[in-house]
């Protein structure tokens, strides 16, 4: 894609900036916030242009809480209509998308003046679970259904427009693409399989592979770095798995909850990684060699 030099470059970049030649390995994880400040369905995270952090059901269920700095976090908005977020993610133009489980949705909020407005909705969808934003716009779901073990893939253009990629797959959960948009990572968590898909300009997805198979415990939300390395919640495991783009695993990242649901990175030099937390309700952070993928975007945008 035309945009893959632009991106090595600036990794490339970042990574003289930043991690230096010599780049520590990832620290131990810290506990960003109470336990119990959010409820077990403490999901998200994001980090906007202004560096703070989203994760969703602060203190109760339906709302989207906002952390500005270590143990500091205050609800942002509260969902209408018994709508329940699960992933954030940031457009292009700044404004915040949550997959709603509840109600088949994936909402756009505006960050100007917080008005929530549905932009896809689909009664075909089980329940939109993870999501990722392309660079032109389009938006990948997956759609789990826990009782039955399946699972399904969606596309939805800029639009707002609904598009059914793959049906009857394994437990669909964990979504991410490459840091210059070519490779679609899908996982399913009962299965605990991670497929690989190529992206075509037109965004729909072709050549699928399985990238990656875990022995035991269950997946989650994912993310990469900008040296396009995949980040696996490990559910169950307690751990942060890291897979190259080549499919090898080059370490895994110890937690001190052993439920994590999903990943982002922030900071100052986009090498602080926030880990929601299930069973204990909060967010635990750990320093990365590293900086993520979003942020580097992110930056790019607001230099």
């Amino acid at each position: 894609m035309k945009n893959t030099m632009f991106y090595q470059v600036l990794a490339m970049c970042l990574m003289a900036q930043v991690a230096g030649a010599d780049a520590p390995p990832a620290s131990e994880s810290e506990t960003w916030l109470p336990e119990n400040s959010f409820t077990s369905g403490v999901e998200g995270p994001a980090v906007d242009g202004a560096g703070n952090l989203y994760a969703v059901n602060l203190e109760r269920q339906g709302t989207i809480g906002r952390v500005t700095d270590k143990n500091k976090a205050r609800i942002f908005i509260e969902l209408d209509a018994d709508s329940v977020g699960n992933a954030i993610r940031f457009d292009a133009a700044g404004d915040m998308l949550i997959a709603d489980y509840v109600n088949h949705n994936i909402l756009k909020v505006s960050m100007s003046d917080k008005r929530v407005s549905v932009f896809a909705h689909d009664d075909a969808m089980n329940q939109p679970n993870d999501i990722v934003i392309a660079d032109n716009g389009s938006v990948y779901a997956s759609d789990p259904n826990w009782p039955d073990s399946t699972g399904q893939l969606w596309r939805i253009d800029v639009a707002g427009v609904t598009h059914l990629l793959e049906a009857g797959m394994g437990t669909t959960n964990g979504i991410e693409l490459s840091p210059d948009g070519s490779v679609l990572y899908v996982n399913e968590s009962v299965q605990r399989n991670i497929w690989r898909y190529d992206v075509a300009a037109d965004g729909n997805i072709t050549n699928k592979q399985l990238f990656f198979q875990f022995a035991d415990f269950g997946m989650d939300g994912m993310s990469v770095d900008v040296e396009g390395n995949l980040y696996v919640a490990r559910y169950g495991a307690g751990k942060v798995a890291v897979l190259s783009p080549e499919g090898k695993l080059l370490r895994e990242i110890q937690l001190s909850g052993q439920h994590p649901t999903n990943i982002t990175f922030g900071g100052k030099d986009g090498k602080r990684a926030f880990v929601t937390m299930q069973k204990r309700g909060t967010i635990e952070s750990f320093i990365n060699d590293v900086p993520g993928s979003d942020w580097a975007k992110l930056r790019a945008k607001h230099q």
